[in-house]
């Protein structure tokens, strides 16, 4: 099994745009803000998240503070995913610095 990475703010925000950003916090937090293009997983749509993304696609897993994306970028990781990442700071970390998307 491939292990997960972790991944910078800054390296996300440069490469957004050829990532999949799994956003793990709750829905109501989501919805209240998030990173553009982020898809809000949930125990609810996991089985559909994984039917939609390739295995090969790149994989950032998003929490509040880059701490529960730990776990979830490892489950991924087992399921196959060959690119899975963690970021470092999370949610929190990111909307200091980066635009972010609300309701």
């Amino acid at each position: 099994m491939q292990p997960f990475q972790h991944i910078s703010i800054a390296d996300v925000a440069e490469q957004k745009d050829n990532l999949v950003i799994a956003d793990i916090r709750d829905a109501g937090s989501f919805q209240a803000a998030h990173i553009d293009g982020a898809v809000n997983l949930s125990n609810d749509n996991l089985a559909s998240f994984m039917e939609a993304t390739p295995k090969t696609s790149p994989v950032v897993v998003v929490c509040y503070h880059g701490v529960s994306s730990q776990q979830a970028a490892q489950f991924l990781a087992g399921q196959g995913y060959e690119t899975v990442y963690s970021m470092d700071g999370g949610f929190e970390g990111w909307r200091l610095g980066q635009p972010v998307v609300s309701g």
